[in-house]
């Protein structure tokens, strides 16, 4: 694949058939979590200067999961591709090897995007917020705080975005599950709204008893409504909370930095939350009870679910009346997963069919793609697939998921 600087009014490579992009991003605004907070949780998160430079500030503390969280200077779409396909060869950190530039509205207004989607000659996307995921994990305490600062989000992200721009941008509303009636009447304002799909964060959630899977009985409330809406749950890479186990072998107390290099923490910790995230959803039987939820796992690669599979298989040999079904059933019936461009296919296909496979650029991150529809060529001239089958990966499943 060519990796070519991204310029705004560059020519981007076309494809024949409809491309649905299931994982672009918006960059967040300065009161994206403030605009509507109520009254007696000002100050939990906020914007402060700190030794001159703009920080995030979560309960006081100073969080560097974003080095800059203004947005106004992000690395270049990207510009990381090659460390992120293992061509690191002359071992340089991740700081030598993005190049920033200025934000241009394409960022951070829908019709821009809109515009340079027709550019990009990318018809659909998946709409994530950047900032956002850092928020849970920093309130695993505290369950009532946690869901009023997801709403009080989630109400700037229908402000700026919407849910559902133009049959085109479909923004993801975040949904937390630490209280199931809270996460059942947030998924309502959201549907009310018009949203096509929702972002679950993988991993545990707040619980009063401490954390907790979303999987459990006591959450089946939620899935019920989601079953009976008919639209896909994302998981889209987060902060998981995970960094704690990296942070008990190596002695530390550091906070999760995705885009630092951190050699322990980057290779156990790669592929552990949604694996068993995963894992959770099948061996607790929410997949089973709940037949017609769909969840599309995002940015999460792909390279993990054959051991996913082979894990659930030795489970069910040694188990079987434990599981509600043969988790091979739930998993591919439920489960797509967007793998990182840079993987093989032909083993996830192998192993959850192709149907089940999704196409994601990561626009505009620096680990991404600056040209998605490139993809298209790549899977064609690299990694061998027909084209019938790179317009199914290339937005034929995205399509079908969705159901728009």
């Amino acid at each position: 694949m060519e990796y070519r600087r991204y310029q705004p009014d560059m020519s981007f490579t076309e494809f024949g058939h409809p491309v649905f992009d299931s994982d672009f991003h918006l960059y967040e605004g300065p009161d994206a979590f403030t605009r509507y907070l109520p009254a007696g949780y000002e100050g939990l998160v906020r914007l402060a200067e700190i030794d001159g430079r703009t920080k995030m500030l979560i309960r006081n503390k100073v969080s560097n999961y974003i080095p800059n969280p203004t947005f106004e200077v992000v690395a270049e779409p990207g510009s990381a591709a090659e460390y992120f396909a293992k061509r690191n060869v002359e071992g340089k950190s991740y700081r030598e090897i993005v190049r920033p530039m200025r934000a241009i509205p394409e960022f951070t207004d829908r019709d821009a995007r809109l515009a340079l989607m027709d550019r990009m000659h990318i018809q659909s996307i998946i709409n994530f917020p950047t900032l956002a995921s850092l928020l849970e994990v920093s309130f695993m305490d505290d369950p009532v705080g946690t869901q009023v600062l997801i709403h009080a989000f989630n109400q700037w992200l229908h402000d700026e975005w919407g849910f559902d721009h133009q049959g085109r941008i479909f923004t993801t509303p975040v949904i937390n599950l630490a209280i199931t009636d809270g996460a059942v009447a947030e998924l309502e304002w959201a549907l009310e709204r018009g949203a096509k799909t929702v972002l679950v964060r993988p991993g545990p959630v707040a619980g009063f008893r401490g954390p907790r899977s979303p999987f459990l009985p006591e959450s089946d409330p939620f899935w019920a409504r989601i079953e009976e809406a008919g639209i896909p749950v994302m998981m889209h890479a987060s902060n998981s909370g995970y960094q704690r186990h990296a942070n008990e072998w190596s002695g530390a107390d550091l906070e999760m930095r995705p885009f630092e290099q951190n050699l322990f923490a980057t290779v156990s910790q790669a592929y552990r939350p949604i694996m068993d995230t995963v894992i959770s959803a099948v061996c607790h039987g929410m997949l089973a009870r709940f037949p017609g939820v769909r969840i599309a796992s995002i940015e999460n690669g792909g390279v993990w679910m054959r051991r996913v599979v082979e894990d659930l298989q030795d489970g069910f040999g040694k188990m079987p009346h434990l599981f509600a079904e043969h988790p091979l059933d739930s998993i591919r019936r439920a489960v797509y997963v967007a793998p990182y461009w840079e993987e093989p296919l032909q083993p996830l296909i192998d192993t959850i069919g192709l149907d089940h496979i999704l196409f994601n650029s990561d626009w505009p991150h620096p680990e991404g793609i600056a040209d998605p529809v490139e993809y298209a060529v790549f899977a064609q001239d690299e990694l061998g697939l027909p084209e019938a089958d790179v317009a199914r990966v290339m937005g034929g499943n995205m399509y079908e998921l969705m159901g728009v």
